[in-house]
């Protein structure tokens, strides 16, 4: 890791904003991207394409260490390749989204994502989103956000993000997941999604996504990240 590269971490719940804040943060500042939840996507995406069973976690966490992953660096639309292929629509279907919750249980394929994840701070900076970027994989970060959001807005968020994609979605149904994989990921015995101890805690319920991104910019120009 780049003792000269500053990290924002974003974490916090499914539905709660955190991608979107996230690449805007990074587009403003001039600064890498770290879409941690993608790498445990493709994890299930290629255990999926491999047929592995969905209870095979050193298969899993094999597929974790050797996959060969990268993401565009386009702000609008950013794009992740997996061994060449644009996956980008494929990993975010609903059922990688549990997958991704699924596999994010297990410590070997944590563990086989950890360095891969910590490699992407470099100068001039990286912007972390995911679950536990400031608790686990960036603690030292001199900046720490948890974004939340009340589970009936996340559901009515990705209920509309579905909507608008063409696909075939049911509000009640998106609230149970969402109630299910909240439950399952602060739950976990391994880094289980809970606000950093000093983090700040920004609800977005009644927000609008410009006011988070102009709170995030305020945060970091108050610790002299950027100007």
């Amino acid at each position: 890791m780049s003792a000269s590269a500053p990290i924002v971490t974003i974490d916090g719940p499914s539905g709660s904003g955190k991608g979107t804040i996230s690449r805007a943060v990074a587009h403003r500042a001039g600064w890498h991207l770290l879409d941690s939840g993608a790498l445990y996507r493709l994890v299930a995406l290629a255990g999926a394409e491999q047929k592995l069973e969905l209870d095979d976690v050193e298969g899993h966490a094999r597929l974790a260490a050797a996959m060969d992953v990268r993401f565009g660096t386009e702000f609008d639309g950013e794009r992740v390749l997996l061994g060449g292929r644009d996956v980008t629509e494929a990993i975010r279907t609903e059922a990688m989204g549990q997958g991704a919750s699924r596999v994010a249980a297990w410590p070997a394929v944590r563990h086989a994502l950890l360095e891969r994840q910590r490699a992407f701070a470099e100068p001039p900076g990286l912007v972390a989103d995911g679950r536990d970027m400031g608790t686990v994989v960036f603690p030292q970060a001199p900046l720490k956000i948890f974004l939340t959001a009340s589970p009936a807005e996340r559901a009515r968020r990705r209920y509309n993000q579905l909507k608008q994609k063409g696909s075939g979605a049911s509000l009640s149904a998106l609230s149970r997941e969402i109630a299910e994989r909240d439950a399952r990921d602060s739950s976990r015995a391994v880094a289980p999604l809970v606000p950093a101890a000093d983090a700040t805690v920004i609800d977005s319920t009644a927000l609008s996504i410009e006011a988070v991104i102009e709170r995030v910019i305020e945060l970091g120009r108050r610790r002299a990240l950027w100007a």
